[in-house]
């Protein structure tokens, strides 16, 4: 019997859709057809299990699942004996502590003696415990936000992405005690072909990461100028380089970093590079 790598991501919410795309992206081709709880990978050996996002870790950890794709923030909350392998890059988003927007905040003693509401009581107690402050801990599981306006809590400990949804309830970020994202987490007693599954499956979605930070980028330049542009563009080892019909011209190719493309740019530019060419790259294996 075929030995399969089972993996277990969001059947909905914010990382739904990410998770499938970075694995349809790395070749792996499934039905994640409505309402559908599992599925089988027609071309790679890995079966999907689509759950609530709570349960990912436990089911990590008891080995139904042998890995899982999850936010580090749930990790951490549930405190399961599982193992991060990769993070993703994406779902990115931040815990913080926030307070009504009118109240003036010096640090963190200024939440001594507090109530805070919140949904991440495991994290905010050992922030809290770490920081030498005592403060009343209200486990709620939803509508945080309105906590502090209905007098059940004088701040509040939750997800915070654009801050907009603090902003409408008359909040202000205060503390940040997280910065989170998509992590794959593993059971940690994975046997040597699920491990080796488990290696192949990070082999291909590194491919993907690398290839989105990353632009392929062609440009023509002057011969004299060569040295200083390949100082530049160091690529993935030395830049390809192609002489043109146009005597005294070379064709350079190279691979930019999407973090330092527009500096990059900028610099070949005052070189004398020109006709400068960027295409997205599918796939980076280096």
């Amino acid at each position: 019997m075929e030995t399969k790598l089972k993996i277990a991501i969001q059947k909905s919410g914010r990382l739904n859709e990410d998770s499938i795309r970075i694995l349809k992206e790395a070749g792996i081709e499934f039905n994640n057809g409505l309402n559908k709880l599992k599925a089988e990978a027609y071309n790679f050996p890995l079966e999907v299990f689509f759950l609530r996002d709570d349960d990912i870790p436990q089911y990590v950890e008891d080995g139904i699942a042998d890995i899982g794709i999850v936010g580090e923030n749930v990790l951490l909350e549930k405190n399961k004996e599982v193992k991060i392998v990769d993070r993703l890059g994406f779902g990115k988003c931040r815990l913080s502590i926030a307070i009504p927007k009118n109240q003036k905040y010096k640090g963190i003693q200024d939440l001594e003696g507090k109530k805070i509401a919140t949904s991440y009581s495991t994290i905010l107690a050992k922030y809290l415990k770490k920081n030498k402050v005592n403060a009343e801990i209200h486990e709620i599981s939803g509508s945080v936000e309105i906590a502090p306006s209905i007098g059940l809590a004088d701040a509040i400990c939750d997800l915070v992405s654009s801050g907009s949804t603090l902003f409408t309830n008359g909040l202000k970020e205060a503390e940040v005690i997280l910065k989170s994202e998509a992590v794959i987490a593993s059971n940690k007693k994975l046997n040597k072909k699920q491990q080796e599954i488990l290696d192949k499956l990070l082999f291909r979605i590194n491919a993907v990461k690398k290839s989105k930070n990353n632009k392929y980028i062609l440009l023509n330049a002057p011969n004299e100028n060569l040295d200083a542009i390949c100082k530049i563009l160091p690529g993935m080892k030395s830049p390809t380089i192609l002489p043109l019909a146009d005597k005294g011209w070379s064709s350079v190719h190279s691979v930019v970093n999407e973090n330092e493309f527009w500096d990059i740019i900028e610099k070949l530019k005052e070189k004398g590079a020109q006709g400068i060419l960027v295409v997205p790259i599918e796939k980076m294996i280096l």
